[in-house]
């Protein structure tokens, strides 16, 4: 069947994780670096601005990919017919493309080449909503820098912009929230909240790293 084969590959190409791949070129394994986990945010503590940002758009490039280009490939022809013509009577024609979507975020998450352990599918996010709601990330964007700025957590911004969003959806997708990616939206947060566990409990604890250079109220230590 086409799109089984679609997700198998998008999967696999979900489990290209960037930082993984920069760190192989410079000879390093990012999981074994600051927090240990194999994203964005690690590699700007553990490696700098200029590495983590080939890093991002990796990973961003990848959830675009997946969405855009994955689902457009004619791979013989295969039930092709069928699945547009199912998807248009149950007006639930992105189905493909959100579930191509989710594919390449859970190879993310759990990558097959690095023993399932991956990033925490933020930045893939970001590039699947590239192809399916753009709109929602001039939205959320804002949201995740002005928490940022007040709180210095990455992780906290992360997870308020993933409850945020299914919000997000419901007063601006136009398909509404009872759709394909309706769903994928009410996921996010559950994405985020799971593959933050470790941040909430370090922020519970107050040993989570705060960037505080970005704070507005930084705490004065003189």
């Amino acid at each position: 069947m086409e799109l089984i084969i679609k997700l198998i590959l998008c999967y696999l190409l979900g489990s290209v994780s960037g930082s993984m791949l920069m760190g192989k070129l410079k000879g390093i394994d990012i999981r074994k670096m600051g927090s240990g986990n194999a994203g964005a945010t690690n590699a700007f503590r553990t490696m700098g601005s200029s590495f983590a940002l080939r890093v991002l758009i990796i990973d961003i490039l990848k959830g675009f990919i997946a969405v855009e280009f994955v689902t457009s490939l004619k791979l013989g022809g295969i039930l092709t017919t069928n699945i547009i013509l199912t998807t248009n009577i149950m007006n639930i024609e992105l189905l493909p493309h959100v579930l191509c979507g989710i594919s390449v975020v859970m190879g993310h998450i759990f990558p097959l080449y690095f023993g399932f352990k991956g990033g925490k599918g933020v930045g893939t996010i970001v590039g699947v909503l590239i192809a399916l709601f753009p709109t929602s990330l001039l939205i959320c964007l804002p949201i995740w820098l002005v928490v940022l700025i007040f709180s210095g957590y990455v992780g906290l911004s992360t997870i308020i912009v993933g409850i945020a969003f299914p919000i997000c959806t419901l007063i601006f997708y136009t398909k509404g929230i009872y759709s394909p990616f309706g769903f994928f939206s009410l996921m996010v947060p559950v994405l985020f909240i799971y593959t933050h566990r470790l941040n909430i409990s370090r922020m519970i604890a107050g040993k989570e790293n705060r960037f505080e250079r970005i704070m507005v109220f930084r705490r004065n230590n003189n």
